[in-house]
C-alpha cells in the first residue's frame, strides 16, 4: 500500500528502465543463477532451463518494456481548437498474481506485466517454484525494483487467496495453472462483486490437452521429431505438451509406430546436472502418484497397447518413465483428460477419414491450447486449419505444439484454457492499464446560441 502511490505516479520509461535492467543483469551475471535454481527447484535440464530462466524471461522484460511503449502511444484523433488524449493509467488497487512450478519464466511474468504498467502486486509463487521465485526477487532487487511493488508471498494458496480475493482493493488477478483453480477464483470474485472498488480483471491461462494431427502427406520424420520433443521435454509438464496424437494408418504402419516406440524407449531421464539426460523427474510426490496411477490404469485396460514406457520409479526422485501408448477407441478419456506428464496418446485411423478425424479432434477435449497439424498437401492445410480454428489459441503447421518464442507466437488459449489475453503480448499489457479520455478545449464556447 505504502510503496503503491509512488510506483504509480514514477514514469513509464522509469519503471521499464528497472525491466530492462533486470534483463540485462539476466542476460549477463545472473544467468547462471537463475538456470542452477531452475534445474535444481523444478528438474529442468540445462537446456530446458536455459530456454526459460534465461531466454524467455529475458524476452518477457524486453517485449513488454516495448509493448508498454505501444500501449501509451495510442491516442485518439483531435479536431482543430481540440485536443484529446488518453491517459493511461494504472489500475486502481493491486493485482494478484498466481504463478505456476513449470516455468520460471512465466512465474517472473505474471507479476511483472502488471507491475511494468503501474500496478503494484501481491505474488504467490507455487510452493514447488519457490527457490527459483526467491532468486526473481533478488534480482528484480538488483535491478531497482522499490520495496513494495512485487510482494513475494510464500505458504498456502488458499489462505493468501482468502485473505486477498476479498480485498476491497482487488483490481485484478493473473493467473497460471490448473482449470480447477481459476474457475473457483472466478467463482470467489464473482461472490465478493460487491465489495470490491472496481470490477477485477481476470487473466488466466490453464489446462490443456494438446493435440498433433498428420494427414498421409506429412513428412514422417519432421512428425516423429515433433511428437518426441513435444510429448516429452520437461516431462511432459508444459501446458502446451503434445499429449494426444492421431495419425494415418498408412504412416503408423510403414514404420513410425516401431521408429517413434523404439526412439520414445531410448529416452533418458534421471540426473538433471548430467548433460546426457532428456528429462528429469515430475516435480513432487502428489503429480508422481498421480500418473504412477494412470499408467497402472491404461496397462490393464484392454482398449490401450502401452507401446515404450509405462513404468515409474520413486528410488531415488520421482521418475515416470516417457510413455507411449496406442488406443482403438478414440473416445477414450486418454483423449480427453489432461495428464500433465510423459504420457502420449495415439489414435490411428484410415487415411480416408482425416476430415472425420479432424472434426472429432476439434471437439472431443474441453481445452483449447495448443495443437499441431502435419501436412504437405495445402488443401487438407486449409480444410484442417479451419476446422480446427476455435479448437487451439496457438496453433502450428508442421512443427511441435511447444516452445512459443515471446513476440513472435503470443501464448494463450480460450475455453477451458483460458481467457486468451495472450501472455508477453501487447494484448496482455492492456489488461493492466484504465484509460482515462481526456477533452480540452482551446477556446470554449462563451454562447449558448
Amino acid at each position: 500500500t505504502d510503496a503503491a502511490p509512488g510506483w504509480r505516479a514514477m514514469p513509464y520509461d522509469e519503471r521499464a528502465g528497472v525491466m530492462l535492467r533486470a534483463a540485462d543483469l539476466l542476460a549477463g551475471p545472473w544467468r547462471a543463477t537463475l538456470n542452477a535454481a531452475t534445474m535444481l527447484g523444478q528438474s529442468k535440464t540445462t537446456q530446458q532451463a536455459e530456454i526459460d530462466s534465461a531466454c524467455e524471461l529475458i524476452d518477457f522484460l524486453r517485449f513488454n518494456a516495448h509493448f508498454g511503449e505501444r500501449v501509451l502511444a495510442e491516442q485518439p484523433a483531435s479536431s482543430p481548437g481540440v485536443w484529446n488524449r488518453f491517459d493511461h493509467r494504472p489500475l486502481e488497487g493491486f493485482v494478484l498474481a498466481i504463478t505456476p512450478f513449470n516455468f520460471t519464466a512465466i512465474a517472473a511474468n505474471l507479476p511483472l506485466a502488471p507491475a511494468l504498467m503501474g500496478a503494484t502486486v501481491v505474488w504467490k509463487p507455487s510452493p514447488t517454484q519457490q527457490l527459483a521465485a526467491h532468486h526473481t526477487m533478488r534480482l528484480l532487487e538488483a535491478a531497482g525494483l522499490p520495496p513494495g511493488v512485487v510482494n513475494l508471498v510464500t505458504g498456502d494458496g488458499a489462505a493468501v487467496s482468502e485473505v486477498a480475493l476479498v480485498d476491497r482493493d482487488l483490481a485484478g488477478v493473473h493467473f497460471t495453472g490448473s482449470t480447477a483453480t481459476f474457475r473457483h477464483l472466478w467463482r470467489t470474485v464473482a461472490a465478493h462483486l460487491d465489495g470490491y472498488r472496481d470490477y477485477p480483471r481476470l487473466v488466466g491461462e490453464t489446462g490443456g490437452k494438446d493435440f498433433v494431427i498428420a494427414h498421409p502427406s506429412a513428412d514422417v520424420d519432421a512428425l516423429q521429431t515433433a511428437l518426441v520433443r513435444g510429448a516429452y521435454e520437461y516431462q511432459g509438464q508444459k501446458c502446451s505438451a503434445a499429449s494426444r496424437a492421431y495419425l494415418p494408418r498408412s504412416l503408423w504402419e510403414g514404420g513410425l509406430r516401431d521408429a517413434l516406440a523404439g526412439e520414445v524407449a531410448g529416452l533418458a531421464y534421471g540426473d538433471v546436472t548430467d548433460p546426457a539426460m532428456f528429462g528429469g523427474a515430475v516435480i513432487d510426490r502428489r503429480t508422481y502418484d498421480r500418473l504412477a496411477g494412470v499408467l497402472d490404469g491404461l496397462a490393464a485396460d484392454p482398449a490401450c497397447r502401452v507401446l515404450a514406457g509405462g513404468s515409474a520409479d520413486d528410488t531415488v526422485g520421482f521418475f515416470v518413465r516417457p510413455t507411449l501408448v496406442e488406443c482403438a477407441d478414440p473416445g477414450h478419456e486418454v483423449f480427453t483428460t489432461e495428464y500433465f506428464g510423459p504420457i502420449l496418446a495415439v489414435s490411428v485411423f484410415d487415411d480416408g477419414d482425416f476430415d472425420d478425424v479432424v472434426g472429432r479432434a476439434a471437439d472431443s477435449s474441453a481445452y483449447a491450447l495448443t495443437g499441431a497439424l502435419f501436412a504437405t498437401d495445402r488443401a487438407a492445410v486449409v480444410r484442417a486449419s479451419e476446422r480446427l480454428r476455435y479448437a487451439a489459441g496457438n496453433f502450428y503447421l508442421n512443427d511441435k505444439p511447444t516452445g512459443a518464442v515471446v513476440g513472435q507466437q503470443p501464448f494463450g488459449g480460450a475455453r477451458a484454457s483460458g481467457t486468451n489475453d495472450k501472455a508477453g503480448s501487447i494484448l496482455n499489457l492492456l489488461r493492466w492499464v484504465s484509460p482515462r479520455t481526456i477533452k480540452e478545449t482551446s477556446v470554449p464556447p462563451s454562447r449558448t446560441s
